[in-house]
């Protein structure tokens, strides 16, 4: 029962301000269609707030096998948990890395394909790189990010901190 899951490295890097909008040139436009959008829909008591680990994929990538890996987003009690599905990846085509409270997954896929028969010859070739941000919640112990990928699944684990965890207290409303 010996199953084989690879512990991918989470590296931290420092990005400026003005390279990120050199390199994510529509991110400005899309945030600001993404709150026209919203405050359309919004009705006059509902607060604006950002969505909670906002993600979305980066342009500037090739991404001919599909768009970004489907993620789902799980909080519990101490962590949250993000899972992308890759299949037909491996570990060394994936990179996590986190720079300026953002978490980042990269991969490239590679794949060819090649048929000789009687009276055919087929050769295929299929790539493409894909991206993902997330927002790092607050209360994110960043220092213990862990990234995991078994059977085409990357599972990154972002426990919180003790501080995070402490429970929340419900305060009595009372009749005036």
């Amino acid at each position: 029962m010996g199953e084989n899951v690879t512990k991918l490295p989470v590296t931290r890097e420092t990005v400026s301000a003005p390279a990120l909008q050199a390199w994510q040139p529509f991110e400005s436009f899309r945030r600001e269609l993404d709150r026209l959008f919203d405050d359309f829909g919004r009705s006059f008591w509902q607060p604006s707030r950002p969505s909670f680990l906002a993600s979305a994929p980066m342009f500037g990538g090739t991404m001919t096998w599909g768009i970004a890996p489907a993620v789902d987003v799980v909080e519990s009690e101490k962590a949250f948990e993000i899972t992308a599905d890759m299949p037909g990846m491996t570990e060394k085509n994936i990179e996590v890395k986190i720079a300026n409270g953002n978490l980042t997954i990269k991969g490239e896929k590679q794949e060819e394909k090649e048929e000789k028969k009687k009276d055919y010859y087929l050769q295929e070739r299929k790539f493409g790189s894909f991206e993902r941000c997330f927002s790092i919640p607050e209360g994110v112990d960043t220092g213990k990010i862990e990234a995991a990928f078994k059977n085409g699944v990357l599972t990154v684990t972002l426990p919180k901190s003790l501080e995070a965890q402490k429970p929340t207290k419900n305060i009595e409303v009372k009749a005036a």
